[in-house]
């Protein structure tokens, strides 16, 4: 990489970091606690305490959250007078989906193709160890200029606000000068990127009701109102002919003005089927950045398999809507339930229920703490120039901590470049992502305290 001291440090590290990520991707810690066990998540939540404690950091707690799930804090001491910086990331991870569709076991690192696959290795358990390695490169080098939080979420993926309540209700716990979230990523491998903006979030579980029981599809089929139909007659009203999403209310329109993301290399990206078409209109970046976009994350219906000839009196639909910058994820919730409801046909019975919710997020790249980012990816990238970015998922609490210190600065990096394929099946990281950023973040901490490269 280069033969800047830190790097240096960070390069010799590499083997324990491998040593250590694959022990924390063997935990099954998806905060789903009626699909995984409880003890999973906990025990990665031990080990991140264990780490932090070897470290040297104080007042290391496994703090309860109101949603019945762990975070782990722990503080690292600076200099007299050195400014705070809280570094984040989350343990908890995406279920492993199709088992079948993993080239090797989902919660065991395996090295292939110059890659490390497992569940969580780049979302966000390889973000806990990135800061590991950073902290422990300036350590061994000259030391660590600022006083260190960190603070490692337990519930990230399920969006159930534990940490963000848990913050809210301490408010003295997290405060610092610049928050560093390390749950996002390059736009591609190898260009360095601070994200900028987020979407919010909100989830609705929609159930839609017909009949009093199933019915003979032969003998009351054609007349009796069919409950999975009418609910896909409602998914079906989210979206525009051109695929673009449609929610009553909704402003849909608005425009990326940042990096562009080409066409084909989004397809390339996405792994698009040759032949089918991108939805949406505008560009790529502003239908990912820029707008909002609704997904149908479930159906519950009967699997084809094992299908009997039956109307069906009840389904069910798990409905997610991002929506971009400027769009009040309440008042969003609000709309896409009243579309929801008002788009269900035939008198049907409808209900809809929040079960999730995040607010978009906006940082400020004029801040100086960007600089002090900017002039640290130059060394750990040579030769490419720090860019900007959107990310169209979700970081609730993100907005939390601006809420709650507005003076303080928020960057976003991370290590879910698209090659990551994170919440999908044969999820890997990027060992060289993990070492680069690595050293930049190290080298942040060291320009954000005033010192040199």
């Amino acid at each position: 990489m280069s033969s800047n001291p830190v790097a240096v440090t960070v390069a010799s590290l590499m083997p324990r970091a491998k040593e250590e990520l694959t022990e924390l991707v063997a935990f099954k810690s998806v905060a789903d606690f009626g699909q995984f066990a409880r003890e999973e998540s906990e025990g990665a939540a031990r080990w991140i305490a264990a780490a932090l404690t070897a470290e040297g950091f104080q007042d290391v707690a496994l703090l309860d959250t109101p949603d019945d799930t762990q975070s782990v804090y722990g503080y690292l001491p600076g200099p007299e007078g050195a400014k705070t910086v809280l570094l984040y990331a989350h343990y908890d991870v995406q279920p492993p989906l199709d088992e079948a569709g993993w080239t090797t076991p989902p919660f065991e690192l395996t090295e292939r193709d110059g890659r490390w696959y497992g569940r969580g290795t780049a979302d966000c358990k390889g973000g806990v160890i990135m800061h590991l390695l950073a902290l422990r490169a300036l350590k061994a080098d000259s030391g660590v200029p600022v006083n260190v939080k960190v603070i490692v979420e337990g519930s990230e993926e399920q969006g159930t606000g534990g940490l963000e309540r848990y913050a809210e209700e301490h408010p003295d716990l997290l405060t610092a000068d610049t928050v560093v979230i390390g749950d996002a990523g390059n736009f591609r491998a190898g260009l360095p990127t601070v994200t900028t903006t987020l979407r919010g979030m909100t989830l609705v579980r929609v159930r839609i009701d017909t009949l009093e029981g199933n019915l003979h599809s032969g003998q009351f089929g054609g007349a009796a109102p069919d409950a999975l139909a009418a609910l896909v007659r409602v998914l079906d009203s989210l979206r525009a002919e051109d695929g673009s999403t449609t929610v009553d209310g909704l402003n849909g329109d608005g425009a990326w003005q940042g990096i562009q993301y080409e066409d084909e290399q989004f397809r390339k990206d996405a792994k698009v089927l040759d032949g089918v078409e991108l939805i949406g209109s505008g560009t790529v970046a502003d239908r990912i950045w820029a707008r909002p976009a609704v997904t149908v994350l479930g159906i519950d219906c009967p699997p084809v398999v094992g299908a009997t000839p039956s109307v069906q009196a009840s389904a069910r639909a798990l409905v997610s809507l991002r929506v971009p910058p400027g769009v009040d994820a309440a008042q969003a919730t609000e709309l896409l339930r009243a579309h929801i409801e008002s788009h269900t046909p035939w008198g049907a019975r409808v209900t809809t229920e929040q079960i999730g919710q995040g607010q978009a997020f906006r940082a400020d790249p004029a801040s100086p703490a960007y600089q002090a980012m900017a002039d640290a990816m130059a060394v750990a990238y040579p030769g490419q120039e720090m860019q900007y970015a959107g990310q169209g998922g979700s970081i609730p609490l993100c907005n939390t901590l601006a809420a709650l210190y507005p003076k303080a600065e928020i960057l976003l990096i991370g290590l879910s470049e698209p090659e990551a394929q994170i919440h999908a099946v044969n999820e890997s990281v990027s060992p060289d992502e993990l070492e680069r950023l690595s050293v930049a973040e190290a080298l942040f901490l060291r320009n954000y305290a005033g010192g040199a490269a």
